[in-house]
């Protein structure tokens, strides 16, 4: 078999893809066939090591979100410790698609208080209104098992995981 590195290091076979690397379209000079060179031999600092990003822990779930109701039917969402923004916008924490009645930003916030051990329904700054269990939420709620939540036309459960019976520890927050 015949295979080749680019410049950036890719290898793949020029049987089968010539000369043009087809990760990154840079032509490799082909090396004469007589010429055997012997692999360069690296010191054991200078292997290249993977980067596998920053070696944090993971958020754990505290609760879920699942939707009942809207275009998103089935659909779970992991709350974690502390605020959960919610909205259709990346940036948000609980992204809710396909229902534009959803704010883009901040149409509501689930916070779970890791001292406190309980779960609130906060109103968010947009222009639509969360409701708790069919009521508007104007003021911070507490939240308990099974509450029904709707933003926009969509409805929720509320599954909480962390709380009296359970708790990570106590390395949240």
């Amino acid at each position: 078999m015949s295979l080749t590195r680019c410049p950036n290091g890719h290898m793949f076979s020029t049987r089968k893809h010539g000369s043009i690397c087809p990760y990154c379209s840079i032509s490799v000079e082909q090396a004469p066939k007589a010429d055997k060179r012997p692999p360069l031999l690296m010191e054991e600092e200078e292997k290249t090591m993977p980067y596998l990003g920053e070696t944090k822990g993971i958020d754990p779930v505290t609760g879920w979100l699942v939707c009942i109701e809207g275009p998103q039917l089935g659909q779970d969402y992991r709350i974690m410790a502390e605020k959960n923004f919610i909205g259709r916008s990346e940036e948000m924490h609980i992204r809710i698609i396909g229902d534009n009645a959803v704010s883009r930003r901040n149409h509501a916030v689930i916070v779970y208080d890791p001292k406190k051990r309980q779960f609130y329904l906060l109103p968010g700054d947009a222009s639509g209104l969360a409701y708790h269990n069919n009521e508007a939420v104007y003021s911070p709620v507490e939240l308990t098992a099974y509450d029904v939540i709707q933003l926009g036309r969509s409805k929720f459960i509320f599954i909480p995981l962390c709380g009296v019976h359970f708790e990570w520890d106590n390395n949240l927050g």
